[in-house]
C-alpha cells in the first residue's frame, strides 16, 4: 500500500504541526473545561478561503497541493509552480474533507471559532501578487467545482483520523478512570470528614458535660462555703451581741455610778459654795469693820484686808462661771478669813495699845502739869519724843525694802540664772573655732526670731513661735541657711535658754520703750514659750529683775564698800566711760521693761493648753502693785512705773478683781499719791501729772480702756 511508506513521515509532520504541539493538562476536568468540546463541532473554513477562491477564479487551471504531501512527491496531479497552498483543517479529534465553495456561499467564521478549531490557511503572497499581475481582467464565469484532496492525501487523512481516534479512546478511558478515582477519593474524604465531624461533636458534647459538671460542683462548693460563712457570721454576730449587751450593762451601771457621784459632788459643791459665800460675807463684814475702825496709821491693815478680800473674790468669781468651789478653794477662803480675823484682832490690839498709851500720856501730862515748875526742861523733851512717835506712827506700814519672801524669790531667780550661765561657761569661753561657730549659729537662731516679732499678722507670729519652740525642743531649725540644733553640744540648751530670755528683756528695754504697742506681740510669744518651757520664764524674770529691780519691786540699798558707779548699775542705770546716762533715758528703759512685764502677766498663748494654770498670771500683777504701795515712793520713778503698769494692765486687773481694784485705785489717789507729790520736785512733775490725770479719769468714769496695741481675735485670723 503506497500510504504505508509515508506513514511515519505523516506522523512526524503531525508532531511538528501546531496541533502536535498542544499540551493536555490533567486538571481540565477539575477546572470545568471540556477537552473533547472541539471534536463535536462542525469544521469550517478560514475567512481567507473566500479570497483564495476569488483568486482561483482568475486562474481556472491551478493545481491543488495538499499540506500533508511530502516535498519529494512527484505526483503528476501537483504542479511545481503552483502559487496557492491550502492546508486542510485538522484537529486532534477528527479530520474531514470539504469542498471549497464560492465566496458568497461560504459562512462567516469568527476568530473565536478559528482559535478553538485551530484552523490555519496559508497563502503565498508572492504567487498571489503574480496571479494578479497575469490576470488584469477578472473573469465573470462561475468557478468550477474542484477536489481539494487527492487520494493519497485522503488516505493520509484517514490514517491521521485513525490515530486520533485511538488517542481519543485512550484519553476517554484515562479520563473515566481518573473520574472514578476522583469520585472514590471524594467519597472517602467525605466519609472521613463525616466521621471526624461526629467525633468532634461527641468531643464537644463531652466537654460541655464536663464543664457543666464542673460548674455544678463549683456552685455546690460555693453554696456550702456560703452556708458555712453565714453560720460563722451568725455565730460572730451572736457573740458580738453578747459583748455589746455586757458593755451596755456596764455602761449603764457606770452611768448610774457617775450620776450618783455627780449628785454627791453637786451636793458637796453646793455645800462648799454656801460655806464660801458665808466666808466671803464674814470677810467683807470684817473688812468693813477694819476700814471703819482704821485710821491713817493703819493703812497696812487696810491694804492687807483688801488683798484677802481680792483673794476670796477671785475664788468666788471662778465659781460664778459655773464650777463649784473645790476643797482647796474653801481652804484658801477659810485661811483668808482666819488671817482677816487675826488682822482685825491685831488692829484692835494695836488700837488698845494706842488707847492705853494715850491714857498713859494723859496721866503723864497731868503729872507734868503738876511738876511743870520743877521739870520744864524734861517736859519739853517728852513733848518732842511724843511728836516723833506720832510721826513714826503716821508712817507706819510703809517699807523701804521688799518683804523677806520677795527678796528670797529674787535671790533664787538670780542664783538660777547664774547657775545657767556657769553651765555653758565652757561653750562661752572655748577657743575651738568649730565650737565658736556653733555658738554664733545658736545665738542667731535664738535671737533673730525674737527680733522679727511684730504685729503684722497672726500667722507670721505663729511661725516665729513654732521656730523658737522647735529650737528649745531639741529639734533642728534652719537659721541663716544652716541647720542647727541644741543636740550638737551638751551645753547648747542652757545657752539658748539664757540668750533667748536675755533677748526678750532687751526687746522690752529697747523696742517697747520706743514703741509702746510692740509690748503685746512680744509678750504673747514670751508667755507661750514660758508656758511650754518654764526654765525660759524664770530666766526672763531673772534678767528683768537684774536690769530693772523695780519690777520685783526692790530698792537695793547701798552697801559699804560699794562705789557710786557700781551702785548706780545695781539700780539699773547705764554707766559708761562718758558717765551715767540721763534720767530721761533711764526712765524710758524702765518704762519699756515694766510695760513688757505688765503685758506678759495678762496674756496667754491662744494655741496653748487652756486647762493648765497660767505660770505667771494676773495674781503676780496684783502682788507687784500691792508691794509697790507698801513701799516708800521714789521721786520720778514710782509715778512713772505706776502709770505705765496701770495703763497696760489696768483693764485686765479691773475685769479680774472688780470692786477690790477700784478700792486700790482710790487708796492710791487719796493716800499714796500725796506721798508721791511730797517727794517730787518741780522739775519732775510730768510723770506725777500723768498719773493723777489717769487716776481721776478712771475713778470718774469707772472704766479703764483697753491698752493701745492689744491683740484682738481678728489679728489671729490674719
Amino acid at each position: 500500500m503506497p500510504a504505508e511508506s509515508i506513514r511515519w513521515d505523516t506522523i512526524e509532520a503531525l508532531k511538528n504541526s501546531p496541533k502536535g504541539k498542544l499540551h493536555y493538562y490533567t486538571d481540565w476536568v477539575e477546572n470545568g473545561e471540556d477537552i473533547l468540546g472541539g471534536c463535536n463541532e462542525t469544521p469550517s473554513l478560514s475567512p481567507l478561503s473566500g479570497l483564495i477562491l476569488k483568486k482561483q477564479n482568475l486562474r481556472p487551471q491551478l493545481n491543488v497541493r495538499t499540506l500533508g504531501s511530502p516535498s519529494r512527491d512527484t505526483s503528476p496531479c501537483l504542479s511545481e509552480d503552483a502559487h496557492i497552498s491550502s492546508s486542510v483543517p485538522t484537529s486532534p479529534h477528527k479530520t474531514s474533507t470539504a469542498l471549497l465553495s464560492a465566496p458568497s456561499s461560504s459562512p462567516p467564521v469568527t476568530s473565536t471559532e478559528q482559535d478553538e478549531e485551530h484552523q490555519v490557511v496559508e497563502v503565498d503572497e508572492e504567487d498571489f501578487s503574480d496571479t494578479e499581475a497575469l490576470s488584469p481582467v477578472p473573469s465573470l464565469s462561475p468557478p468550477p467545482t474542484i477536489s481539494l484532496l487527492s487520494p493519497r492525501a485522503t488516505q493520509m487523512a484517514g490514517c491521521i483520523r485513525i490515530c486520533e481516534e485511538r488517542h481519543r479512546a485512550k484519553a476517554k478511558a484515562e479520563l473515566s478512570l481518573r473520574q472514578e478515582l476522583q469520585e472514590r477519593l471524594v467519597a472517602t474524604v467525605a466519609s472521613r470528614e463525616s466521621e471526624q465531624l461526629k467525633r468532634f461533636e461527641e468531643f464537644m458534647e463531652l466537654k460541655q458535660r464536663q464543664e457543666y459538671q464542673t460548674m455544678r460542683d463549683m456552685m455546690e462548693k460555693e453554696t456550702q462555703e456560703s452556708l458555712g460563712r453565714q453560720e460563722k457570721l451568725k455565730e460572730e454576730h451572736r457573740h458580738r451581741m453578747k459583748i455589746l449587751n455586757l458593755r451596755l450593762r456596764e455602761a449603764e451601771q457606770q452611768r448610774l455610778r457617775e450620776a450618783e457621784l455627780e449628785k454627791q459632788r453637786q451636793l458637796e459643791g453646793r455645800e462648799r459654795l454656801r460655806t464660801l459665800n458665808a466666808i466671803q460675807e464674814k470677810l467683807l463684814q470684817l473688812n468693813q469693820q477694819l476700814e471703819s475702825g482704821a485710821t491713817l496709821d493703819h493703812a497696812s491693815y487696810i491694804t492687807r484686808g483688801n488683798q484677802l478680800c481680792s483673794l476670796v473674790s477671785e475664788v468666788v468669781r471662778t465659781t460664778a462661771e459655773g464650777d463649784f468651789p473645790s476643797v482647796e478653794d474653801v481652804t484658801v477662803a477659810e485661811r483668808a478669813l482666819h488671817d482677816m480675823k487675826a488682822l482685825v484682832g491685831a488692829m484692835e490690839e494695836e488700837k488698845a495699845q494706842l488707847e492705853e498709851r494715850r491714857k498713859k500720856e494723859e496721866a503723864e501730862e497731868e503729872d507734868r502739869k503738876k511738876q511743870a515748875e520743877l521739870k520744864a526742861q524734861e517736859e519739853e523733851q517728852k513733848k518732842a519724843a511724843a511728836a516723833s512717835a506720832k510721826e513714826k506712827a503716821r508712817k507706819q506700814g510703809l517699807q523701804t525694802s521688799a518683804d523677806d519672801s520677795t527678796l528670797s524669790w529674787y535671790k533664787e531667780l538670780q542664783d538660777s540664772a547664774n547657775q545657767c550661765a556657769q553651765a555653758f561657761e565652757d561653750l562661752n569661753s572655748t577657743k575651738d573655732m568649730q565650737v565658736k561657730k556653733l555658738r554664733m549659729e545658736l545665738q542667731k537662731a535664738a535671737t533673730i526670731p525674737v527680733s522679727q516679732i511684730s504685729s503684722i499678722s497672726g500667722s507670721k507670729l505663729r511661725e516665729i513661735f513654732d521656730k523658737i519652740d522647735k529650737l528649745l525642743s531639741a529639734r533642728p531649725v534652719v537659721s541663716g541657711g544652716k541647720t542647727v540644733s541644741t543636740t550638737q553640744h551638751p551645753s547648747a540648751h542652757e545657752f539658748v535658754c539664757y540668750k533667748l530670755a536675755e533677748k526678750f528683756v532687751k526687746q522690752g528695754e529697747e523696742e517697747v520703750a520706743s514703741h509702746h504697742e510692740a509690748a503685746f506681740p512680744i509678750a504673747v510669744v514670751a508667755a507661750g514659750i514660758w508656758e511650754l518651757h518654764p526654765k525660759v520664764g524664770d530666766l526672763i524674770l531673772a534678767h528683768l529683775h537684774k536690769k530693772c529691780p523695780y519690777a520685783v519691786p526692790h530698792y537695793p540699798p547701798m552697801k559699804d564698800g560699794t562705789s557710786m558707779e557700781d551702785y548706780q548699775r545695781i539700780l539699773g542705770y547705764r554707766v559708761e566711760d562718758s558717765g551715767v546716762e540721763e534720767q530721761d533715758s533711764f526712765l524710758k528703759r524702765m518704762s519699756g521693761m515694766i510695760r513688757l512685764y505688765a503685758a506678759i502677766i495678762q496674756l496667754r498663748w491662744p494655741y496653748g493648753n487652756k486647762n493648765t494654770p497660767d505660770p505667771h498670771g494676773l495674781n503676780h500683777g496684783w502682788r507687784w502693785l500691792a508691794q509697790m504701795l507698801n513701799m516708800e515712793p521714789l521721786a520720778d520713778i514710782t509715778a512713772t512705773l505706776l502709770f505705765d503698769f496701770l495703763e497696760v494692765c489696768g483693764h485686765a486687773l479691773m475685769k479680774q478683781y472688780q470692786s477690790q481694784f477700784w478700792k486700790l485705785l482710790l487708796l492710791i489717789k487719796e493716800e499714796y499719791f500725796p506721798r508721791i507729790e511730797a517727794i517730787t520736785s518741780t522739775g519732775q512733775m510730768g510723770a506725777v501729772i500723768r498719773l493723777k490725770q489717769f487716776l481721776e479719769k478712771c475713778l470718774r468714769t469707772k472704766q479703764i480702756s483697753p491698752p493701745e496695741g492689744h491683740l484682738t481675735s481678728a489679728f489671729w485670723g490674719s
